[in-house]
């Protein structure tokens, strides 16, 4: 049975002067990227999908390059529209964020709901499987919106509990056929 890898970008270069969706990433980012490509789920990618936000476009360039594939974008892929606070120092990001999945229906500080960011990114995973014939996919995104998905496909309720590891970089899979989780978050750079 095919599956859906959603893959979130790894470590980027954090310029407070910089818009986020055009942080790139940093070269420990791009390292852990480059390790990914040795593992052996990779192989097996048919067709890769991004947001268009330049550190998973650069994560899905690498991955691309790898197995001979072309990127699609995506933009309804991006992360939870944040563009109302702009950067934020480390603590004050976690603990908007912990607003941000505590409260869905809610926008903490402007940011775009959690409940709408879960609802855009279901229907664009829906829309990408819904053209595909075969094959496993990659869709390279974010750890926020990625958070959103697991927790729908898992039929859970919206909370932080299901959120990645820190510091992004991390995969889950889901099994399109059996149409259920084959497994949470693990590190794109280390074997199971």
């Amino acid at each position: 049975m095919p599956i859906l890898y959603y893959v979130t970008h790894p470590q980027v270069q954090v310029d407070a002067t910089v818009p986020v969706p055009e942080w790139g990433l940093s070269d420990f980012g791009r390292a852990r990227a480059i390790v990914m490509l040795d593992q052996p789920w990779v192989g097996s990618i048919r067709r890769i999908v991004s947001s268009a936000e330049r550190k998973a476009m650069e994560t899905a360039e690498i991955l691309a390059s790898h197995v001979g594939l072309a990127v699609e974008v995506r933009e309804r892929t991006h992360e939870n529209d944040r563009s109302a606070t702009g950067f934020l120092p480390p603590l004050e990001f976690e603990a908007v964020a912990n607003e941000f999945f505590a409260n869905p229906y809610k926008s903490v500080r402007g940011w775009e709901r959690a409940i709408d960011a879960q609802h855009r990114i279901v229907s664009e995973v829906r829309a990408v499987l819904g053209t595909h014939d075969a094959g496993d996919i990659a869709i390279v995104g974010h750890g926020g919106v990625g958070t959103l998905l697991l927790l729908s496909l898992s039929g859970r309720e919206i909370s932080r509990d299901a959120d990645q590891p820190a510091g992004g970089g991390n995969y889950f899979a889901y099994d399109i056929g059996a149409r259920q989780i084959a497994h949470g978050w693990r590190p794109i750079d280390r074997l199971p």
